[in-house]
């Protein structure tokens, strides 16, 4: 079957189902062959409009999806899943959790001990299809369904698999986080043009573009991204001045201190649910 005629349902109708759902109507899905449920009427009053299946009620999502994408928060995701185990139980669907730190394990343990899941952690440029999604899915995910979850996810961005699930801590402090720490960047670096007499428009403006430029470039070119700075750093330079003074703040350790801080912290909030 052409993963564009599965049928996708959606638990959790967010700003990220939302991004999922514009995602696959441009790549070929039909609007009809798309489900979402949510306990807000309006948001899938929205959906209707775009000729989105819509209900209050879950199991009519399991009922009809061949895929179904958990987009709920973490902590209400046993309430959602545990009412809808038996039913799962009869249905040969696939789950797609999109939450952060809900593990396999949790959701084998709100399903079935046969439920095939895929686990993904995407980040916030999806909701403009530009998004980094890592997956890993359990033993009872086919080729065939790995290639359908991939081409949903990759419908807001690029996508990779992972071998272990534990790794999903190291994608959350990369990847899932990442785009604050360009953000903070970004924010530092425009203050600083102000302060060095740019008007904040200006400095606003040239900052973005450059940010767009710089990660255009790193994903077009046959270098790697250390290759890249050392092409645009002449010896004697600006650049090579701005650079040593990172150096000299310690910023290569500073981030490295920074992502597994965030690590930790995956693993922290994901333990209580495993106890």
């Amino acid at each position: 079957m052409n993963n564009t005629q599965l049928t996708i349902g959606f638990i959790g109708a967010g700003n990220m189902a939302s991004a999922l759902i514009s995602g696959l109507v441009a790549r070929g899905w039909q609007p009809g062959q798309i489900w979402a449920s949510d306990a807000d009427q309006d948001k899938l009053d929205a959906f209707s409009k775009d000729g989105i299946q819509t209900t209050m009620d879950n199991s009519d999502i399991i009922a009809h999806a061949d895929v179904v994408i958990l987009a709920v928060k973490p902590q209400v995701m046993a309430t959602v899943l545990t009412p809808l185990r038996d039913q799962l139980g009869e249905r040969d669907c696939m789950l797609v959790s999109i939450a952060a730190g809900i593990s396999m394990a949790n959701l084998l343990d709100w399903t079935h001990p046969d439920q095939a899941i895929v686990r993904c952690m995407p980040n916030t440029p999806a909701l403009v299809g530009k998004g980094a999604s890592a997956l890993y899915a359990n033993a009872r995910v086919s080729a065939e369904r790995r290639q359908a979850a991939e081409d949903i996810l990759g419908a807001v961005g690029i996508t990779c698999w992972l071998d272990k699930e534990e790794d999903m801590d190291a994608v959350t402090a990369l990847s899932g986080s990442g785009p604050a720490y360009f953000f903070l960047l970004m924010e530092s670096m425009i203050a600083a043009g102000i302060e060095l007499g740019l008007s904040p428009q200006a400095a606003e403006l040239l900052c973005k573009q450059t940010a767009l430029g710089a990660a255009d470039l790193a994903m077009q070119s046959d270098v790697d991204v250390g290759e890249l700075r050392r092409r645009v750093t002449s010896p004697g330079g600006t650049t090579e001045a701005a650079l040593k003074q990172f150096a000299a703040e310690d910023f290569n350790a500073m981030v490295a201190r920074a992502l597994a801080k965030a690590a930790t912290r995956s693993r922290e909030l994901a333990a209580p649910a495993d106890n």
